[in-house]
């Protein structure tokens, strides 16, 4: 399963709340985060990783870490409002957010900083 797709899921800090995220990693992968408290983090079992587009600016797994997979209700695939925004969400994962380790046991190269 890749996972360059966008979810739409229950809030883990507000369950009241409904967020749209960028899946960054499935189960099993492991990831480089962006400022959660562990640098590096294999997803456990029953999790997934996500992200939004604005880094610092987002309330994401880098802020609460992996996510149930029991909250995810659908996966996005149109923005629809406003009209002037009317368009099909591009499957794409930003080349510096692939997952360092796959589930296959592929070995992503991360560059230095």
């Amino acid at each position: 399963m890749r996972c360059d797709f966008s979810s739409f899921c229950r809030s883990p800090k507000n369950p009241q709340q409904k967020i749209i995220k960028r899946v960054i990693a499935l189960e099993g992968d492991l990831i480089r985060t962006m400022g959660y408290k562990n640098r590096y983090v294999k997803v456990p079992d029953g999790h997934f990783w996500i992200e939004g587009d604005h880094h610092g600016h987002s309330l994401d797994s880098n802020s609460f870490g992996p996510v149930s997979l029991g909250l995810v209700h659908a996966k996005a695939s149109h923005i629809i409002w406003p009209p002037n925004r009317w368009q099909r969400i591009t499957a794409q994962l930003p080349s510096d957010r692939a997952p360092l380790l796959r589930l296959n046991g592929d070995v992503e190269e991360e560059e230095e900083d």
